[in-house]
């Protein structure tokens, strides 16, 4: 499929992926495809903010490269490594060989910082063409959960962002003949550094209104009936104006619909509600909290 042309399109190209955006989100994926900027994605978890690069790829038929972060990441997990196994056995197999004199070591040297020997990372592989026929253009990469990561990570990936590129010291640079589609998510568990934030276009992802969380789940789920989806909807509404340490996000929503489909409920009561709100609330404190006279209060209200 060919990139969006017009905000209506990114919003149609996402609804082709079972994503319903609202005007801010499609205006923003739109932007980005247009103007070959990253986007950074922030917002609460599960509230689908890696399911855009999910839909992206799926919809423009590119390749998804996903480089999930983690405190620790660093430049042989994210972009590249030298198999070394392979450069010793390249050594050895030279010395056999009787290969020896400066020129010998020098060349020997050469020809074990190429290609050969690189053991290529989702960062390095995102900066390569696609194959032929394969997929329809440059790969979508996603970097997700950067604020998992530490600070010096976030330094590293300016060269990326800014200009597609990364410096390998025994090769010199690698550039991208034609940008890949780049999304970056954050639960924003820390602050993003003001310089990565320059380098992409920025929106924030909340919860949905009640309107298009039904939209969602009526694409998601389709088995649900119309009067049992609202009723879920109403319910995780009022859930997330209590006061929880961690609210239930539209992924939860949609387990839980899930849930309660394998249960073959064709209304809620507050048996079940009570016994599945696990699937809903993920921390012990949240479920107590919820006991029996909140959730038949929520379901009343």
């Amino acid at each position: 499929m060919d990139l969006p042309r017009t905000v209506d399109d990114a919003r149609r190209l996402l609804a082709a992926g079972r994503y319903v955006a609202d005007e801010s989100l499609a205006t923003a994926v739109y932007l980005a495809l247009k103007l070959r900027r990253p986007l950074l994605l922030e917002g609460e978890a599960g509230v689908g903010k890696t399911e855009v690069a999910k839909v992206l790829a799926e919809t423009l038929g590119r390749r998804l490269i996903r480089l999930q972060c983690y405190e620790g990441l660093d430049v042989a997990a994210s972009l590249y490594e030298w198999n070394y196994p392979r450069q010793m056995l390249e050594i050895r197999l030279a010395e056999l060989g009787g290969e020896a004199g400066s020129e010998g070591r020098t060349r020997l040297a050469r020809d074990l910082f190429d290609e050969r020997f690189l053991l290529k990372r989702p960062l390095l592989l995102a900066l390569e063409p696609p194959g032929d026929g394969e997929f329809a253009g440059p790969p979508v990469l996603l970097i997700d959960e950067l604020d998992r990561t530490d600070e010096p990570f976030e330094a590293f990936l300016l060269e990326i962002l800014s200009d597609f590129q990364v410096t390998i010291p025994e090769m010199g640079t690698v550039r991208a003949a034609e940008p890949p589609i780049v999304v970056l998510t954050s639960n924003r568990t820390r602050e993003i550094h003001d310089a990565l934030k320059r380098r992409c276009l920025y929106h924030w992802i909340g919860y949905p209104d009640a309107a298009r969380e039904l939209e969602v789940l009526r694409l998601r789920a389709p088995e649900l009936s119309a009067a049992l989806a609202e009723q879920i909807v109403r319910f995780v509404q009022r859930l997330r104006a209590a006061d929880l340490f961690k609210l239930p996000g539209v992924a939860e929503t949609i387990d839980w619909a899930h849930a309660i489909l394998a249960l073959d409920r064709i209304a809620l009561d507050a048996e079940t509600v009570s016994a599945t709100l696990g699937v809903l609330l993920k921390y012990q404190d949240d479920i107590e909290k919820m006991g029996a006279a909140a959730v038949a209060e929520l379901l009343r209200s």
